[in-house]
């Protein structure tokens, strides 16, 4: 069979799909308790619905709609009718704040908003005398006295498909397909304005080097709202894979074993978490069964990075992964093939590790800005190396400035430009059409792309010595007792850190070491438990020049997430909130002349 070519515009993805690989599990979740699964005709007849609906009740090319929702069928059902439409849609994070979603209504002149739940339609009822764009607001879930969503699908009228068609046809690849404001980590929120071209020729650039196709399914649960998992999801479509939307962040591991996918994307922070649970796993075991986990670990951590190992390691490696590490492919679902990460920097340790259990990880690198991959590591043979962010695209170029070390980016995936911000616009694409994506990098053998920092992130001493926190902050990250951490020291003496301990590990420690220490409040106070973290702290800075050492740190009892405000939906540090939180506390912990090396915060 001959494939047919896919057309121009994101919604095209459904009909390329429809003729060459259909599927009855094209999208689906697991919102009512069971899966719910919409073929590709389906979704294809939904898409239409949710078009006929807007344009029954008035909406068109240009409007601007939001839709505020966790991971589910819904939202990309919405997004691909808004498409159809030539409307832009306008995703906002569920946990954004009252604050920066007036904001965005009211910058983008939002005409129509679309909630998940209860919750999330009292929030955006709360602001509405502030945001007289905004004409309507329709929920995903059922709630007395709100319009539910299927009352557009319902209202859909087959006599406007004329219509319809005629508007489909009049969306080109440059136009605007999206504004995805930033998570305001800086200030004021940006929004990007992304085309229908800047986001598919991710998508099939993408396709180019990475092995998904029709046979593979793939479960979803980074926050569809980021442009990472969307364009992930035009991709899946695009390639004929299965699209499964996991419930919860908490209920991953039983919709991974349940899936059992081929692919699927992650953060970082996600990965630490699961090899954080399985070394726990490893560490409750006893007798030769902990020793047996012990070696292979070990093993594992020896695995050379292009796989370049002895014919003696291979055969020690095989038989690790029969007696330990077939229980990590099992907890993945069994079936898993690759995953890929992005959004930060990986830890080199969890990717050697997992690739010698037989996991492939492969770190990629981009931003909203750029629809977001710019560079990936692929699974083919010489085309990967742990501890970087892999190869640029196909029609991807990148180079590093020869003065401040920063990653300059082109190609057709490059954002259009701040939306209403040309000063900033200019501020970030030259007039030689390079993107400055702020981070700053090196090129490994030639072509192998490292992240060693962000720019705005790099901090100098008050003896003007400049000091990156990012490969400090990965590699404390490595102890068992440091959940997170951040690094500081702008314009100060040395080097220090704020650290969230990780309560549940420590917990376990205590009680194995018979201390008593029941609240989170006691254990940051507790000198037992800061003198032993910086044990770790001691050992790690060892990787360090003396002026990058952290001299001090500080424990704290909060939990950082999206929901508190200290790191955004891809966990990553939001470090302008985090150092205002604690303001007085560094303050007090550069003015405490003690000799210890953390600071009690009694």
């Amino acid at each position: 069979m001959v494939e047919k070519v896919l057309q121009n515009r994101i919604f095209d993805v459904l009909q390329y799909q429809l003729q060459n690989y259909p599927r009855e599990d094209a999208l689906c979740d697991k919102k009512t308790g069971a899966w719910r699964k919409y073929s590709t005709e389906q979704v294809i007849e939904i898409a239409d619905k949710v078009s006929l609906g807007l344009l029954k009740l008035g909406f068109g090319p240009d409007d601007k709609i939001a839709i505020i929702s966790y991971n589910r069928t819904e939202w990309t059902l919405v997004d691909l009718g808004i498409l159809q439409i030539g409307a832009q849609d306008v995703p906002i994070y569920p946990n954004m704040s009252d604050e920066d979603s007036t904001y965005i209504f009211n910058d983008a002149g939002v005409k129509l908003v679309f909630v998940e739940n209860k919750d999330l339609y009292d929030k955006v009822r709360r602001i509405l005398h502030e945001t007289p764009s905004v004409k309507d607001v329709y929920t995903f879930e059922k709630i007395e006295g709100a319009k539910h969503w299927s009352e557009i699908t319902d209202a859909a009228d087959e006599s406007l498909r004329t219509r319809l068609n005629e508007m489909k046809a009049k969306v080109t690849e440059d136009d605007l397909a999206t504004i995805i404001y930033t998570s305001g980590t800086t200030g004021v929120p940006k929004g990007v304005m992304l085309t229908h071209k800047n986001i598919l020729s991710d998508v099939t650039q993408v396709r180019q080097v990475e092995p998904h196709n029709n046979t593979h399914r793939m479960i979803s649960f980074l926050p569809v709202s980021h442009i990472f998992e969307r364009t992930a999801i035009y991709f899946y479509f695009y390639v004929g894979g299965a699209i499964y939307f996991a419930e919860s962040i908490d209920k991953i591991g039983d919709n991974i074993r349940e899936v059992q996918p081929n692919y699927f994307t992650t953060v970082p922070r996600v990965m630490e978490k699961i090899f954080d649970k399985i070394m726990g796993v490893g560490r409750d075991l006893t007798g030769i069964k902990k020793a047996i986990f012990g070696w292979a670990v070990n093993l594992a951590n020896k695995y050379h990075p292009q796989g370049k190992n002895s014919a003696w390691y291979n055969f020690r490696l095989g038989i690790a992964r029969k007696l330990v590490f077939h229980k990590w492919v099992e907890a993945l679902g069994g079936n898993v093939l690759g995953i890929i990460s992005g959004a930060a920097a990986l830890q080199p340790r969890i990717g050697r590790i997992f690739e010698a259990a037989g996991i492939p990880v492969r770190p990629g690198y981009g931003l909203t800005e750029t629809s977001p991959v710019l560079t990936c590591n692929r699974f083919t043979d010489g085309d990967w190396f742990i501890g970087t962010v892999g190869i640029p695209l196909p029609e991807v170029k990148i180079k590093i400035d020869e003065e401040s070390g920063e990653i300059l980016a082109k190609g057709p995936n490059v954002m259009l430009g701040y939306y209403k911000k040309p000063e900033a616009t200019a501020e970030v694409i030259d007039k030689d059409g390079w993107f400055h994506t702020g981070d700053v990098g090196e090129i490994i053998d030639g072509k192998f792309l490292r992240i060693t920092d962000r720019i705005k992130e790099i901090f100098k001493t008050s003896g003007g010595k400049y000091v990156a926190p990012l490969p400090i902050e990965n590699k404390m990250k490595e102890s068992l007792f440091i959940d997170q951490i951040m690094v500081i020291g702008n314009k100060r003496k040395f080097p220090a850190a704020i650290i969230v301990p990780d309560f549940e590990f420590i917990q376990k420690w205590c009680k194995k070491k018979c201390i008593k220490l029941s609240s989170k409040e006691e254990m940051v106070k507790s000198p037992v438990l800061n003198e032993r973290i910086w044990q770790d702290v001691e050992k790690y800075n060892k990787r360090f020049g003396k002026v990058q050492q952290v001299k001090k740190f500080v424990l704290v009892a909060d939990n950082w997430s999206p929901d508190t405000g200290e790191i955004t939906p891809t966990l990553k540090l939001k470090r302008r909130v985090i150092l205002e939180k604690y303001a007085d506390l560094i303050d007090r912990l550069y003015e405490d002349e003690s000799q210890s090396h953390y600071f009690l915060n009694n």
